[in-house]
């Protein structure tokens, strides 16, 4: 077992993570970060990506991740590849416990474990990922400009994403398995006075029906959960609009979660309940989960966390003088 210290500690290696990481090794605080179970986010399961600003041309998640660590590491953040099973953040410096026993301690930490969505569990879903089937139409949308979409849910996710991709679409059905949705009722009557969209009732997606070779999706395959009876709807899109899992087991009884289990920040900031802890990226934003939003908060969380320790060091020099 290994103790690792640093002035800032951080935990997740997705854009918000790294982004702290750059703006934290750049503010001399010789930051350490955790990689955890997935590292470099989600956009490290995301093939084209052509909404990051910078690029003309369509770029990878995969390489653009590569491209951040690579600079996070140039101007000195330590990038650990560890997970971590216990926190402590009853008192400074906080701590971390790695599954192999290591320690991290930190004088501020940075929590940057974003958000996975839910997905169905279909094999045939895993299998279309990023060819046709997708969790994102803030993300994806752009790609399906003037072709057939599904929105699977009935949540305010749901509608939202399916009024999202009319932008794009004239043809967006949303497909839910009961005969009412659970969505706020402001955005059910926006959605139902659209003429481009229709509303499948008591209807689950049983398969998506590959087109084989470089086809991609071409259909979903449905069962009406009343009768049990199958149908066909072809598309050219799928977009699972179920909700997303913010990564905050570790931190729940520890820090002040909402009721859907995102930690809570202070308005206009990234200060969580817990003086010196802050919070960026999906683990907290609900509402944009973009990597480009989550790079901003990252960059916030860095701020914050200089300032706080630069606040706590002018009380020790005051205190000693």
């Amino acid at each position: 077992m290994t103790t690792h210290t640093t002035r800032m500690l951080i935990l997740g290696s997705g854009p918000a993570g790294l982004t702290a990481a750059i703006y934290g090794a750049r503010a001399g605080m010789k930051p350490i970060l955790v990689q955890g179970i997935q590292p470099g986010g989600q956009l490290m399961t995301t093939t084209d990506v052509e909404n990051y600003p910078g690029f003309a041309d369509v770029i990878q998640g995969p390489w653009l991740m590569e491209q951040m660590q690579k600079q996070a590491e140039h101007v000195g953040t330590r990038l650990m590849y560890d997970t971590v099973v216990e926190v402590d953040v009853s008192q400074r410096p906080f701590r971390l416990i790695g599954d192999g026993g290591d320690v991290y301690e930190g004088d501020t930490l940075v929590i940057a474990t974003g958000a996975q969505a839910k997905w169905l569990g279909l094999d045939s879903e895993e299998a279309l990922k990023g060819k046709g089937v997708s969790a994102c139409a803030t993300c994806d949308g752009f790609f399906y400009r003037g072709k057939k979409v599904a929105v699977i849910g009935g949540g305010n996710t749901a509608v939202e994403e399916a009024l999202y991709l009319t932008n794009h679409s004239p043809d967006v059905t949303i497909i839910h398995r009961r005969d009412h949705f659970r969505a706020e009722k402001i955005l059910q009557e926006r959605l139902f006075a659209h003429k481009g969209v229709t509303v499948l009732w008591n209807k689950e997606v049983a398969e998506f029906v590959d087109g084989g070779g470089t086809a991609g999706l071409v259909a979903l395959q449905l069962r009406d959960t009343v009768t049990g009876e199958l149908s066909r709807l072809d598309v050219d899109g799928g977009f699972v609009a179920i909700g997303h899992h913010p990564a905050t087991e570790l931190f729940r009884g520890h820090i002040a979660l909402d009721e859907d289990h995102y930690i809570t920040v202070e308005t206009g900031t990234t200060k969580t309940n817990v003086p010196g802890v802050f919070a960026c990226g999906d683990v907290m934003d609900k509402h944009y989960r973009q990597a480009v939003t989550a790079a901003g908060s990252g960059c916030m969380a860095a701020l914050d966390a200089e300032r706080f320790l630069a606040e706590q060091d002018f009380k020790l020099a005051e205190a000693a003088e």
